[in-house]
């Protein structure tokens, strides 16, 4: 397994977007598997050589940042930094962020959702974007329609995962109520026995009374 295959992205000398893909993978990495992930971090970066029988297959992939920037003219490049803008504006709505129809208007308006484009605003929004789909902060249609469109293929298990952590907590809260169901009613049932008690009292002392005067 090579530096790129333990990071998890295609080759590239885009220092940044190494950097990301370490930071992301080091919060749930330890012991051997951080050393590994550190490893392929300086391998990525250059601060390693890699193998010779490597380095004409990292040649051929590695994509050059000045080719990409490239691939994209003016105006293009200027949608993708409003599609960010915009991305980043709607996470600051806590209630429009979980609205998936939202989601597909902003990335699915043209010419954002052409692929060469959607590529680069993937590439922007996935340091941000996708811990925060991992970490259960979207709704299971809103992370489904990310996983789908920018082919983030780590995502597709999460909404299963979250589905069920929600089955759980509406099992729960479905069967508490029945548990303590009994209690209160148990509770209720001792004043009329108690009021029951002193009426047959207060009956008998009165009969005793009336009883003793004749």
């Amino acid at each position: 397994m090579n530096c790129w295959e333990v990071l998890g992205i295609e080759p590239t000398r885009d220092h940044a977007r190494i950097k990301a893909a370490y930071e992301r993978q080091e919060k749930f990495a330890s012991g051997e598997e951080l050393e590994r992930l550190r490893e392929a971090f300086r391998e990525a970066a250059g601060g390693e050589p890699m193998a010779a029988q490597e380095q004409p297959e990292v040649q051929r992939k590695a994509p050059n940042p000045q080719a990409e920037s490239a691939s994209l003219d003016a105006s293009e490049q200027q949608v993708v930094r409003e599609v960010v803008i915009q991305v980043r504006a709607l996470l600051n709505d806590s209630g429009h962020s979980k609205d998936v129809q939202i989601w597909k208007a902003i990335l699915g308006e043209p010419p954002a959702d052409q692929p060469h484009v959607r590529r680069e605003i993937g590439r922007a929004l996935e340091p941000q974007i996708r811990p925060m789909a991992e970490n259960g902060s979207f709704p299971p249609p809103v992370v489904q329609f990310l996983a789908g469109w920018f082919d983030w293929y780590g995502l597709r298990d999460a909404p299963e995962q979250q589905a069920d952590d929600e089955d759980q907590a509406d099992r729960a809260a479905v069967d508490q109520p029945s548990q303590e169901e009994s209690p209160p009613q148990m509770v209720n049932f001792w004043p009329a026995v108690v009021g029951w008690i002193v009426g047959l009292a207060i009956l008998a002392t009165l009969f005793s009374g009336m009883g003793g005067g004749g």
